[in-house]
């Protein structure tokens, strides 16, 4: 295990060193605990940041694609369409990219809102009263399955209408 061997030499540094027993001293059962959680606080410590950014490329991903490709369609639509006086000497105004970029980011979160919504749902059904709080107001305590994210896409759609993977659009695109 990684860092499992320098904690275990650690421990038993100190530890011979605070039981004056520098040679026959051996960890005890309690102390080779310790040297393991030791060694699994630094795995996670070495692992989670990387855990964490695949799991926000893996979601954010079709929002950021989608984000850049709209930006960069409004905005050569803008400089050969020249509406408005909002292009001068084929440049946009700071203004209007503010604009542009405002646009691009919405549309790419509205399109990409439901597969956010799939993820927490699928998330959500380890928890104990997922149903409930999944399927809306309480009305149904049955519990949920889902197979997948399509099945999942399927299920939302069915119980509760196409608007439930909208759910918390707003706020989520003020925030």
């Amino acid at each position: 295990m990684l860092g499992y061997e320098p904690c275990n030499s650690g421990i038993l540094w100190f530890y011979r060193r605070q039981s004056g027993n520098a040679e026959d001293a051996q960890l005890t059962p309690v102390l080779r605990l310790g040297a393991g959680a030791c060694a699994g606080i630094i795995a996670m410590s070495a692992t989670y940041p990387m855990d964490m950014v695949r799991g926000r490329i893996t979601v954010q991903i079709p929002y950021v694609g989608l984000n850049f490709a709209v930006y960069e369609s409004l905005k050569d639509w803008l400089v050969k369409s020249k509406p408005y006086g909002l292009v001068e000497d084929s440049e946009l105004s700071v203004v209007t990219r503010l604009a542009c970029g405002a646009v691009a980011g919405t549309v790419g979160q509205t399109v990409a809102y439901p597969l956010d919504v799939i993820r927490r749902r699928m998330q959500m059904v380890g928890w104990k009263d997922a149903a409930s709080v999944v399927t809306g107001q309480g009305r149904s305590k049955a519990l949920l399955e889902y197979a997948g994210m399509i099945d999942a896409f399927r299920k939302t759609v069915h119980h509760e209408g196409f608007g439930a993977l909208y759910k918390g659009l707003v706020p989520n695109s003020v925030k």
